[in-house]
């Protein structure tokens, strides 16, 4: 089945295409959502004024998440954790904790689908992407260190070095 999408669509597409989908994902999904119409021509004869208008609401979305994604780019996460012998967790750190972390301590609010990231289940240095928006996908390093342990992150970007050399700690526990 073809659909007008009416708004972008991770994986899919953007606001204005028109894509061909399986016909349940587009019955059961995608047009009760509002994210899509039927393609039927009267439908088509509106896609670029569709494109138009989420053009403009995306460049605005992004204008005003684009500084929460400076604040969160490159940013370091720690998390305490018992593990095993072999370096396995006891459980494992979840995209809800992720999200939980960054709340805490950036102060945005960021959802647990906006997270990238399989469940970390392992001691050591991970990375997780975060969907802000279809553009902005800034990446964050979570640290993941055996309860008692003390450790030293060593930074890695630009701005993480001019964090370290101002003497502003960058390093948080949650457990």
């Amino acid at each position: 089945m073809k659909v007008l999408l009416l708004k972008d669509v991770y994986k899919l597409g953007h606001a204005g295409d028109i894509k061909k989908v399986a016909d349940g994902y587009g019955r059961n999904y995608l047009i009760p959502q509002g994210l899509a119409v039927p393609a039927t021509p009267g439908a088509i004869k509106q896609a670029e004024y569709i494109r138009a208008k989420a053009a403009a609401t995306r460049s605005t979305l992004n204008e005003q998440m684009s500084i929460i994604a400076q604040k969160i780019n490159g940013a370091v996460l720690t998390f305490s954790s018992k593990a095993g012998e072999m370096g396995k967790l006891y459980g494992s750190i979840t995209t809800q904790m992720i999200a939980e972390a960054i709340s805490h301590k950036y102060g945005v609010t960021i959802e647990r689908r906006q997270i990238e990231c399989q469940p970390i289940r392992l001691l050591g240095e991970h990375k997780a992407r975060i969907h802000l928006t279809v553009d902005l996908v800034p990446e964050v390093r979570i640290i993941v260190h055996r309860e008692g342990e003390k450790i030293e992150i060593e930074p890695q970007t630009e701005a993480e070095t001019a964090v370290a050399s101002a003497g502003i700690d960058t390093e948080e526990t949650n457990q």
